[in-house]
Order: structure tokens, then C-alpha cells, then sequence
């Protein structure tokens, strides 16, 4: 637990923040009642999850509430096929918890320790044509707003309130609880092959349209790409192997982490180290049950930006970055990944009115990345790119206005729901350009 006074830090360490009251509500009434007590005292309160956003979003240097004890399932509505589960609830703990009642989640990222409000607070997503990120997946929302106010907020109740609060990055309110539109419990067949970028690029559409779940990761300098498919299956689940341990843990994140150690070390080894990580691309396959498969392990740490992008425009972003990589030489060896998602009508959702493909550049944690990350940003931008809010990224309010054609309609919800400010840091009131217009 954090105490006040102790700094905080993100996931990748460059982010800290040194609170100076730290909550740990058991319920709904000691939410209220924080809520209260700052706006009177005219403080900042921020909701603290798991740390994983790369940005400042979550970081606050007064008042932290984690709703780490308000987890769990609430109510599971059968004929719906829909729970009601505590903001609080860590993705791992809530595909289990669901699994045990025979349901699922429709979709997920490949990182599964985040709560689900801050899953959909940030925009996660995992990949899938026919899926939408995570917040898609809601279908109900109880948020206490900045007077203290229990709202229990639907499409049908609250339109508006409801498509800004999908993706609110924290600035409406505390979500404590949320409703899920979910699917009977489900097993997917994992698989994973290597394939040469250019083959790759050349089946895309067909790749992207056969899977149920379609990724791929390709490696700076170097030609092999990995590419991950899943399925939905009625096979046996796969027994658990020493050699798929090996592969998950070992391989990738061990020896990985080592290489990564390296390249930090030794900056000039990153082309041959990316080379022979691409060499090494695992194959093979496993079935398991849903959320299991999704997940994977990351021990390794690193500094993440990612765009979406409309996704027609995946393939020419693909060349100018490998032309200007080849032109550069940048120090990177961690893979690019690319993703794939549906179009959405979320206000702040960066798939909002568009199918999309998501581009994520990543940087071994203590080696720069602010050179590679601009470059690859410029090129993202000019194809239409629109940032994820839990990634890095150097937008600011104008070019977010742009970028998001629902992005003054959010701004005008957001000072009639907390007029005081009391839910915005500085990061925040810079994003929104809030100082900028007193």
C-alpha cells in the first residue's frame, strides 16, 4: 500500500507523484464522502489503479483513492448476460471470477492486470475487427460526481453523460461500479508463426478478416515478423507444458530482459539484437480458456506510445517508418506491434467513427526514447493518427481538438459535471488547455 507522504510510480518508473492523503474506501458512502470533503477543501482527488498508464494521467500530489478494496462481482443478470462487477476489479481476478459463472468477457488486451475502470477510463483495447476496445463492452456505470451525487448512468438514461463517461480518463467523476455486456465462458486456440514482413503486408486483409483475433509484431530492422492468431474452439484445453513455460517466461522475458540489459549497455547491438529476436519468433499454438490466452507476461519494462490510426493507413505508415528507421539508425530492438479494432461512437475513444489499426512503439525502460518516439509520432500524425491516452504522446489541447471531433462537446460535459476542478491534475488541465483559457 502506499502511505501518504511516499512517493508513487508508475509501471515504467517515469512517472512519480508524492500524494499527500492516500483513501482506501471499503464502499460507496466513503467515496461520497471523500469526494465531498475535497471539493469543500478545494482539493484534487485522482483514482489510483495499477500504475500502467505511460502518461501523468493518474498522477496526483494531493488526494489518491484506490479502489483496490471495492473488487469483485455485484450481480450477474442471466437473461441479459451482463454483471455488475466493483470499478476496482483487476482484470486477471474479473476473468476468473466471471469464468467461475460461466461468462466472459468478448474481447481483451494482452496486459491483464489493470482495474476496469481504469482499463476504460484510458481507452485498452485488444485486437479483433469485428471488437471494439474494452469500453464497447459497457453497458452501465455508477459514478459519483464532484457534488458527491450517486449516478447510476446508462445509454438510456444519460445518452450524452454515458458516451463521455466510456472513456472519461478520470476527469468526470469516480466510476465505482460497472455494468458489462458479456458472452457464455470461452476457449480460444492460440497461435503463433513467422512470417516475412512483406508476405505479411501482402495478406493483411485476409488475415485480418479470417481470425477471430489478429496481431502482429514486426522487428526494426530486420524482416521476420511474428504473427499471433486465436479462435474460438471447442477442443481441449492444452495441458500446461515445461516447454510453453519456458517460452512464456524464459525465452520471453528472461532472456529478453537480458538482451534488453545490453542493448541499454551497449546502444550500437540493438539492430543485431532486434535481428536475432526475430530470428527466435516462437511457433506454435495452445488452447486455453478466454482471458487466459489473451494475457501474457511482461517482466520486462519499457516506455510505450501508441496511435490509432485509420486503417487503411497502416501499410504506408508501415514503409515511411522503416524508411526513416533505415535513415536514422535509432538504438531500439523491442518489436512494433500492430492491432486492430472496430469503430466506436465513444466521444474520447480513439476508434471513435472509424475502423482502426493501432501502431505501438516501445523503448526499453532507461535507454532515450524521446527522439524515436517524435519521429515515429510525426509520421503517425500525418496519416490521421489519434494517441491512446494511457501511452505516451506530445499532443496538447489544439491538436487533441482536432483530432477529436468530439472533443469540445467532452470539454463543455466535463465543466458542468465538475465546475471546481476537483478531478483535474495539472497534466489534465494541460491536455484539456483549461490554464490556458482563465
Amino acid at each position: 500500500m502506499i502511505k501518504s507522504g511516499r512517493k508513487w510510480r508508475n509501471w515504467s518508473r517515469i512517472v512519480s507523484a508524492t500524494p499527500r492523503t492516500v483513501l482506501y474506501p471499503l464502499h460507496i458512502e466513503e467515496v461520497v464522502e471523500a469526494v465531498k470533503l475535497c471539493r469543500e477543501q478545494g482539493r484534487t482527488l485522482r483514482v489510483l489503479g495499477s500504475g500502467h498508464s505511460f502518461t501523468a494521467i493518474a498522477a496526483s500530489d494531493d488526494v489518491f483513492v484506490s479502489l483496490d478494496r471495492m473488487q469483485g462481482i455485484l450481480h450477474v443478470d442471466w437473461e441479459a448476460c451482463t454483471a455488475t462487477v466493483w470499478a476496482g476489479t483487476k482484470l486477471r481476478m474479473l476473468g476468473e471470477l466471471l469464468h467461475s459463472e460461466g461468462l466472459a468477457q468478448e474481447n481483451l488486451g494482452d496486459i491483464d492486470v489493470q482495474s476496469i475502470a481504469g482499463a476504460i477510463s484510458t481507452g485498452t483495447h485488444g485486437t479483433g475487427l469485428a471488437f471494439g476496445n474494452i469500453s464497447t463492452q459497457v453497458v452501465g456505470l455508477t459514478v459519483v460526481t464532484a457534488t458527491g451525487e450517486v449516478l447510476d448512468v446508462t445509454e438510456r438514461s444519460h445518452p450524452e453523460l454515458f458516451k463521455a463517461l466510456q472513456i472519461s480518463l478520470g476527469a468526470l467523476g469516480v466510476i465505482v461500479q460497472v455494468t458489462l455486456r458479456l458472452q457464455p465462458s470461452y476457449k480460444l486456440k492460440y497461435e503463433s508463426a513467422r512470417l516475412p514482413l512483406s508476405e505479411c503486408m501482402e495478406r493483411l486483409d485476409d488475415l485480418t478478416r479470417r481470425h477471430r483475433n489478429f496481431e502482429f509484431y514486426w522487428f526494426p530492422y530486420a524482416e521476420p515478423c511474428q504473427l499471433k492468431m486465436m479462435n474460438e474452439t471447442e477442443e481441449p484445453a492444452t495441458p500446461d507444458k515445461l516447454s510453453s513455460y519456458l517460452s512464456d517466461l524464459v525465452l520471453e522475458n528472461v532472456v529478453f530482459g537480458a538482451l534488453s540489459g545490453l542493448c541499454r549497455w551497449v546502444p550500437r547491438m540493438s539492430a543485431s539484437v532486434s535481428r536475432l529476436c526475430a530470428a527466435a519468433v516462437p511457433t506454435g499454438s495452445r488452447i486455453e480458456i478466454s482471458h487466459r490466452v489473451y494475457a501474457t507476461k511482461r517482466l520486462v519494462r519499457f516506455n510505450e506510445m501508441e496511435y490509432n490510426l485509420p486503417i487503411e493507413a497502416l501499410q504506408p505508415v508501415i514503409r515511411e517508418m522503416r524508411e526513416q528507421m533505415a535513415r536514422e539508425e535509432y538504438r531500439v530492438h523491442f518489436p512494433i506491434e500492430c492491432r486492430f479494432a472496430k469503430g466506436d461512437q465513444i466521444w474520447l475513444s480513439p476508434a471513435y467513427g472509424r475502423d482502426s489499426a493501432y501502431i505501438a512503439v516501445h523503448m526499453y525502460r532507461g535507454m532515450p526514447y524521446e527522439r524515436f518516439f517524435a519521429d515515429m509520432e510525426r509520421i503517425f500524425l500525418r496519416h490521421g493518427g489519434r494517441p491512446h491516452w494511457g501511452k505516451l504522446h506530445s499532443l496538447q489541447a489544439a491538436e487533441l481538438r482536432k483530432a477529436y471531433p468530439m472533443w469540445d462537446r467532452f470539454k463543455k460535459l466535463r465543466a458542468e459535471m465538475d465546475p471546481g476542478g476537483n478531478f483535474l491534475t495539472p497534466y489534465l488541465r494541460k491536455l484539456f488547455g483549461i490554464e490556458a483559457e482563465k
